[in-house]
């Protein structure tokens, strides 16, 4: 089989079990409406979801200190919205924090709960996401997503692509890095992956990004495990 000796299967979670992008548009469609802003709710969400990477980008780098994403989700939005004629000082704070929680409500990928639900017959099954554990934990319990445990960025005290945040994943579950497989549908996530160690599978989602989207259609490298979806993965690991 093509993952003969994992143990356990950790899943990148934006974009890959969730689709964050149509969440956030729902969970923003009513703010902007509010605040009279004139755009496409979808376009905020992307505006957002932009200033995503640069924001852990200081982290990585060192010039501040391990700061969870609902964090740094906050400090973006606030960010994000002059670009969409709001001010955010005008807006109450309390507002703000309940948009923000749009990050812990979105809904999984139509395959994603039975998918994980048969794999996790065999495997443990958990997030590597860089959402920190209560963002995980609120998402998989609106979800039903089965996770048995949370991992990810808050508990490696790293945010991936950085080695540390795989490997030490692969420490807190007391195995080497070749019993972790990472199943993510972002070709750059597995690839960072695969340098330190772990096994890999590629799920594609190809409207994470809309319909317009043109990238991680395919697999770029001859990845461990290659499925369109979690039910197909299973099946093709004998689930």
């Amino acid at each position: 089989m093509a993952l003969d000796g994992v143990r356990a299967l950790v899943f990148d979670v934006f974009g890959t079990v969730v689709d964050w992008r149509s969440g956030v548009a729902r969970e923003a469609a009513p703010f902007l409406a509010r605040h009279a802003a004139d755009t496409d709710p979808a376009a905020f969400a992307d505006a957002w979801r932009r200033r995503y990477q640069p924001a852990m980008e200081a982290v990585r780098s060192g010039t501040r200190p391990f700061t969870r994403l609902d964090v740094l989700h906050r400090e973006n939005l606030e960010a994000v919205l002059p670009d969409f004629g709001i001010d955010p000082a005008r807006v109450p704070a309390a507002e703000l924090d309940e948009l923000n929680l749009a990050w812990h409500r979105l809904d999984p990928w139509p395959d994603a709960v039975a998918g994980l639900t048969r794999l996790r017959a065999r495997y443990i099954v958990a997030p590597l996401s860089n959402g920190n554990i209560i963002l995980m934990t609120d998402m998989a319990k609106r979800a039903g997503l089965p996770w048995d445990c949370i991992l990810g960025a808050e508990v490696a005290r790293a945010y991936k692509p950085a080695p540390e945040a795989y490997l030490r994943t692969a420490e807190v579950l007391a195995m080497r890095p070749e019993e972790v497989c990472l199943v993510a549908a972002h070709n750059g996530d597995l690839a960072a992956a695969r340098r330190c160690g772990l096994r890999t599978a590629f799920v594609p989602r190809p409207l994470e990004h809309g319909p317009g989207q043109a990238t991680d259609l395919a697999p770029a490298e001859e990845w461990d495990a290659v499925a369109p979806d979690f039910g197909a993965l299973a099946g093709r690991l004998g689930l």
